[in-house]
């Protein structure tokens, strides 16, 4: 039997969006306030989906102690009261909400084998929310 298991957790980042490529009046048509050049943030809600069959032993998809470390050690401390732009996988990337959803959906891919990762969803504000199954080529 298969079941989901959505997780989800809270941290705060900052970032500007902006492309060097463009001139500066296309970076404001394009990303508007967002292209604060002080930067601006978000509380993010993060939600994280695995999948798997129930253990018989515990009743769980996984054990939420496994989850919750992995998601803490590989993603909260990684950009809890960060600035995105300044971080390396942001280097060449535009830290749009959409290429962290992505980012954060690799690095558990890799970092979590205890159940198999479904989805991650990244709501930026009340109005935006991005989601991420991967099956694309993820972002470097």
């Amino acid at each position: 039997m298969k079941a989901h298991l959505t997780r989800r957790y809270r941290f705060s980042a900052s970032h500007r969006l902006h492309n060097a490529e463009m001139s500066d009046d296309e970076n404001r048509a394009t990303y508007g306030k967002c292209n604060n050049p002080y930067g601006h943030g978000h509380n993010y809600a993060l939600e994280v989906t695995v999948s798997g069959a129930v253990d018989p032993a515990t009743g769980m998809v996984c054990n939420l102690v496994d989850l919750d470390s992995c998601v803490e050690t590989e993603v909260l401390s990684r950009y809890h009261l960060e600035n995105l732009n300044t971080r390396q996988e942001f280097a060449v990337t535009i830290p749009t909400t959409e290429n962290l959803c992505i980012q954060i959906f690799d690095i558990l891919h890799r970092r979590f084998p205890h159940a198999h990762l479904e989805r991650v969803r990244l709501e930026e504000t009340m109005m935006n929310s991005f989601e991420y199954a991967g099956g694309q080529e993820l972002i470097s």
